[in-house]
């Protein structure tokens, strides 16, 4: 188990000494190890800044299906419609 000061190599998993600039077991170092762009290595995990999150939601059908303008505007036009007939009804009886 590592301890405060050593941190486990993400190749090999072994105990690193801190402030240590290579994997004494494999010799994984911050280029080719524990570099913050080596992050998701050897994971299915995509990077954030490649992760689009909407795309996602779509894909697994989760997304709300977005209204082009020309559908929002006959939304309007159906209920202002609606809306008179039922204004022409109500005053007339």
């Amino acid at each position: 188990m590592p301890t405060r000061d050593t941190f486990p190599c993400p190749a090999c998993g072994e105990d690193v000494p801190s402030g240590a600039k290579v994997c004494p077991a494999c010799g994984a170092d911050e280029t080719t190890g524990w570099s913050e762009q080596t992050i998701y290595d050897g994971t299915d995990i995509p990077v954030e800044a490649e992760f689009d999150y909407d795309k996602f939601l779509e894909k697994e059908g989760l997304a709300k299906p977005k209204r082009s303008r020309k559908e929002l505007a006959w939304l309007v036009v159906t209920l202002l419609v609606l809306a008179a007939f039922f204004l022409v009804y109500v005053l007339s009886s």
